[in-house]
């Protein structure tokens, strides 16, 4: 189970304390976490929202899930407000071993922190209560695993790049809204999830993928962007799920674009369209081998 900490709550349990913006956890950020389950302490990662350039990759609900997901028990929330960016890294640290009890801190290498990003490894370890270990940066296809290539990736919807440097495959993450309908009325029902404005998205389109719903997992068809053959500017996602029937109103569910098909196109019309989703259907099938 995963404890949500804010800014202010205290943890007298020693933990082993991951520090790091952690806006998504990559393959290099689970160095640190297999490091730090190897003390037998239970685990602790720091986690900031706000701030990142082009958005994070991961929301808080999606980070607490994902966290959960990889076995870490405490999460500690900051916000990327103005106080927090030009706190002196000094007194950073020492609000933060006041009320957080460490046996182990980990971080890598190229970690900053504190006002003009001036803290650094060597200031974490001259003033941690406890041993702080520190990792040199991971690196894959000769290149270092950051959230910013990742991003990259994401932008050039190169999905199998981005989810090879993830611990956890990428995904959005929303409850379903009303939509137009107009899905059911070509024979494609759909659920609609509104774009979160603070997350990063992939390049806009068509994606074949699968969905987590309460009702189970079904391979999807995603359009992430505009819907410009009904003239429909505002930019939402939309997804078909092979296989399921119902309500799902109100739910949480999480769609996993996997694979990217077509651009968004306007349509001359609705029956060239649904010709077209049709197609779309059929790839999936095959890939997905329903």
């Amino acid at each position: 189970m995963l404890t949500v900490l804010g800014e202010k709550a205290a943890l007298r349990t020693p933990c082993a304390l991951l520090l790091g913006a952690f806006d998504g956890f990559h393959i290099g950020h689970l160095t640190l976490l297999e490091e730090a389950k190897r003390t037998g302490y239970p685990v602790a990662a720091l986690t900031i929202f706000g701030g990142k350039q082009g958005g994070a990759l991961f929301l808080p609900a999606e980070r607490r899930a994902l966290l959960h997901r990889l076995g870490v028990s405490y999460t500690l929330e900051y916000g990327f407000t103005d106080g927090f960016r030009d706190t002196p890294a000094e007194n950073f640290l020492g609000a933060l071993f006041s009320r957080i009890c460490t046996g182990a801190v980990f971080c890598g290498e190229d970690f900053r922190f504190g006002a003009g990003a001036a803290g650094t490894p060597a200031l974490l370890r001259r003033m941690a209560p406890c041993p702080v270990t520190v990792l040199p940066l991971r690196e894959a296809g000769g290149e270092k695993v950051s959230s910013t290539r990742i991003k990259k990736m994401l932008a050039e919807a190169d999905m199998g790049g981005a989810n090879s440097l993830l611990c956890v495959p990428y995904f959005i993450q929303g409850a379903v809204e009303h939509g137009r309908h107009v899905g059911s009325k070509l024979g494609f029902p759909t659920l609609n999830l509104s774009l979160p404005a603070e997350k990063t998205l992939p390049k806009e389109g068509v994606y074949g993928g699968h969905a987590q719903t309460p009702a189970g997992e079904f391979p999807a068809i995603v359009n992430i962007g505009p819907r410009p053959t009904f003239g429909v500017a505002e930019k939402k996602i939309e997804a078909y799920l092979e296989g399921f029937s119902g309500n799902l109103y109100g739910e949480t569910v999480r769609v996993f674009p996997e694979t990217y098909y077509r651009p968004t196109t306007a349509f001359p019309s609705a029956e060239a369209l649904r010709d077209q989703l049709a197609k779309d259907i059929c790839r999936l099938r095959t890939e997905k081998g329903a």
